[in-house]
């Protein structure tokens, strides 16, 4: 079992930034970003091998969001810009226990979430 721990959430105006972290309490071969608006379902935006780097991004967030890593401390990071207020979800961390890393459906550890609030 892996412990993920976020942070970084907070409130912003449309077009604004912020950047979230994730810390894993020990390597995993894949983590990912979900997030999680008020009435609707958890969605995957983000997935990324931490070995070779490659990264899945979806298509509400591709050219907006990117990742950066630090694979020497199990810490992800999830830059977003040019923030909307469709992106005010609860965001989660989240990886994998096996199988394909860009599968969302595969995630089953996660951490406790934090909340991003982006107002027009």
């Amino acid at each position: 079992q892996v412990q993920l721990v976020e942070s970084g959430g907070g409130s912003v105006q449309a077009g604004g930034s912020l950047r979230l972290s994730c810390t894993a309490s020990r390597y995993t071969y894949c983590m990912g970003w979900f997030r999680q608006a008020p009435g609707k379902g958890r969605e995957g935006i983000v997935a990324t091998y931490t070995d070779d780097g490659r990264t899945y991004y979806a298509d509400a967030v591709k050219g907006r969001f990117t990742i950066s890593r630090d694979n020497a401390n199990n810490t992800l990071y999830l830059h977003m810009n040019s923030l909307k207020p469709e992106d005010t979800a609860m965001y989660f961390c989240a990886a994998p226990s096996g199988g394909s890393c860009h599968n969302f459906n595969e995630y089953n550890m996660w951490g406790q979430g934090t909340q991003v609030t982006v107002s027009s």
